[in-house]
């Protein structure tokens, strides 16, 4: 009985002191008795909205929320705002120096967003203009030189216009006129070969007899070979770009031309480098054009040189390239010398690709403009020219840093940059050019093994 009374009593004390005057035996009038006894009408009705209809009650962190002082509305007011009441508050000397900083930061954000708007304007302006340049060059290429090819193509004006880089829309016609067609190929002549390469493919597909291969031109383990090569380069090639591997829109054109080209030129077969030169020139060309410019192209000396293999005839072109290198790179031709790197570790995937697979596209195709309009000479004058762009960094390194780094080139390299340091290289040795360089030292290679002579004196 006394516990009883005694929890009455503490009843009674707790409803007078919520709401004085409030009858004892009205357990269920006041929050505070549901939260003291813990029954299940614990402060429903305080959160009813102004409709009548129930709410849920506010979580923790609305809770905490409410207790704030103030509401935070951004990262300045957390920097401008004082310190809570519920904080000491900051002393003046370190509310100045907040202030400062703020301000500070403000200002920053500010020189850098104008910057950045200034970058943009500026990039906006050089794209204006070029596109401006671009324009008027395709004007100047339509209605003055391709009309006149013959007459024109080698006057000073078409020859600073080709050295900034020929238009994309017109790039095709002009490496055509400009590759020529010495072989006379028709495209009833790409036709036939390609009918031909078909014909093999389904023979080989279907296992035709070795006296079949035979007589197509191909033993049989030739014909796997150049089969299985091509369509393992094919794949290889630009992959970034998509559009050559299976499935693309240019990967049968891509195997046609390399196909036909096995078939017309057996001697030569398909070698692995040719689909980077045959995919530059379906970019910029139908299909038969593309392969008559390919067949011609690879009949060029230097190319025949290297595609064919020909040992002696490459190493005359590596002496060369050696002569007007230490011509004109006299300290990073002694460093290489002293590092025993020979031109072979990196030209030849520069000249079998034509750097369309060691450059950047755009870039490559630039390097093919000019090479269209000087011939052999400018693929080296171009090799000559990337190693004077990095010829500082290249003095400081070894043998094994020199190599990865020449066959795998930056690839954000600048064109402009590229072909300001070309510019700077001169392709003239004691009054001797390339072509002249050259042809002494094939002639020289007949009598020696260790060079010309004539050029050492």
């Amino acid at each position: 009985m006394l516990l009883v009374v005694v929890v009455e009593e503490v009843m009674v004390e707790t409803l007078a002191c919520c709401h004085p005057g409030a009858s004892p035996v009205l357990p269920g009038s006041c929050a505070c008795v549901g939260v003291a006894a813990g029954g299940p009408w614990t402060m429903g009705h305080e959160y009813e909205d102004k409709a009548g209809r129930p709410s849920k009650p506010p979580s923790p962190k609305q809770n905490v929320r409410k207790n704030l002082d103030f509401e935070p509305l951004s990262t300045t007011a957390l920097i401008l705002e004082d310190r809570p009441a519920n904080l000491p508050a900051k002393p003046a000397e370190e509310a100045q120096k907040h202030r400062q900083q703020y301000e500070e930061m403000v200002v920053q954000a500010k020189k850098r967003e104008l910057k950045e708007a200034q970058r943009r304007r500026r990039q906006l302006e050089e794209r204006c203009r070029l596109e401006e340049s671009i324009g008027n060059a395709v004007l100047t290429w339509n209605n003055e030189i391709l009309p006149n090819w013959e007459t024109m193509w080698c006057s000073r004006k078409v020859r600073d216009l080709w050295w900034q880089g020929i238009p994309p829309s017109v790039r095709g016609k002009v490496w055509s006129l400009a590759i020529g067609n010495e072989l006379n190929i028709t495209h009833e002549l790409f036709d036939i070969c390609l009918a031909r390469a078909k014909e093999r493919w389904r023979s080989f597909s279907a296992g035709g007899s070795e006296a079949e291969n035979e007589d197509a031109g191909f033993s049989a383990a030739d014909r796997e070979a150049s089969l299985e090569l091509i369509k393992l380069d094919i794949s290889r090639t630009f992959p970034n770009l998509c559009i050559f591997q299976q499935g693309g829109p240019y990967h049968d054109m891509l195997h046609s031309i390399l196909g036909a080209y096995t078939c017309y030129r057996p001697d030569v077969g398909y070698v692995q480098g040719m689909s980077f030169i045959a995919a530059v020139l379906i970019l910029n060309l139908d299909t038969a054009d593309a392969f008559i410019a390919f067949s011609n192209l690879l009949n060029k000396p230097c190319q025949m040189a290297f595609f064919r293999v020909d040992h002696g005839l490459m190493l005359t072109y590596f002496a060369a390239f050696e002569v007007f290198f230490e011509e004109n790179l006299p300290k990073l031709f002694a460093h290489f010398k002293k590092n025993n790197l020979t031109p072979d570790i990196y030209l030849i995937d520069w000249i079998f690709t034509l750097y369309s697979k060691s450059l950047p596209l755009d870039l490559a195709c630039r390097i093919w403009d000019v090479f269209c309009r000087d011939g052999e000479g400018f693929l080296f004058r171009t090799a000559l020219g990337i190693l004077k762009l990095f010829e500082d960094i290249l003095t400081k390194m070894d043998f094994i840093h020199i190599a990865q780094f020449l066959t795998r080139l930056p690839e954000d390299l600048p064109a402009e940059e590229v072909f300001a340091s070309i510019a700077t290289i001169q392709m003239q040795s004691r009054n001797r050019k390339w072509a002249q360089v050259l042809t002494a030292l094939q002639k020289d290679s007949r009598d020696t093994e260790k060079g010309s002579p004539s050029l050492r004196h």
